[in-house]
């Protein structure tokens, strides 16, 4: 009798493979290091060869879940390791958009020093502050 694997062929190495639990764990670990702000743990797995701009199943990276949270220091250490500050998520909004939304100031100097856009976005950071009446922000963002 034949061997399975001749009789139905090598696996197509370019179908998508199930992530593995050792990997999905990791993730899970990293999604919840930037939602708490544990920016040293960030920093070495991206420095040992996590992705900087990992996302999860909306499109949210670690930055943008950082930034959401109100974690400056979170943030500064993924853009020091090289995650896009203007990456939006599925829903086209940016990390300096959602600091405008929670009012994390910090976060938005943060952001803004490491190069974020305030007009990049869907709603952009600019018209997330128009929205919420925040003309400090507006003013601050078109002043750039």
């Amino acid at each position: 009798m034949a061997d399975s694997a001749e009789s139905t062929g090598p696996a197509d190495p370019a179908a998508p493979q199930a992530p593995d639990a050792d990997v999905i764990e990791l993730a899970g670990r990293l999604f919840d290091a930037a939602r708490t702000g544990d920016s040293a743990t960030l920093a070495a797995y991206v420095d040992a060869g996590a992705p900087a701009d990992l996302s999860n199943d909306r499109g949210d990276t670690l930055l943008m879940l950082a930034a959401y949270h109100g974690h400056a220091d979170a943030v500064r250490a993924l853009l020091e390791r090289g995650a896009d500050p203007d990456r939006a998520n599925d829903r086209g909004q940016t990390p300096l958009a959602g600091a405008v939304f929670k009012g994390a100031d910090e976060v938005l100097t943060v952001l803004l020093d490491g190069g974020a856009d305030p007009g990049a976005g869907t709603p952009s950071a600019v018209d997330t502050a128009r929205m919420f009446g925040k003309d400090d922000l507006v003013a601050r963002f078109t002043a750039r």
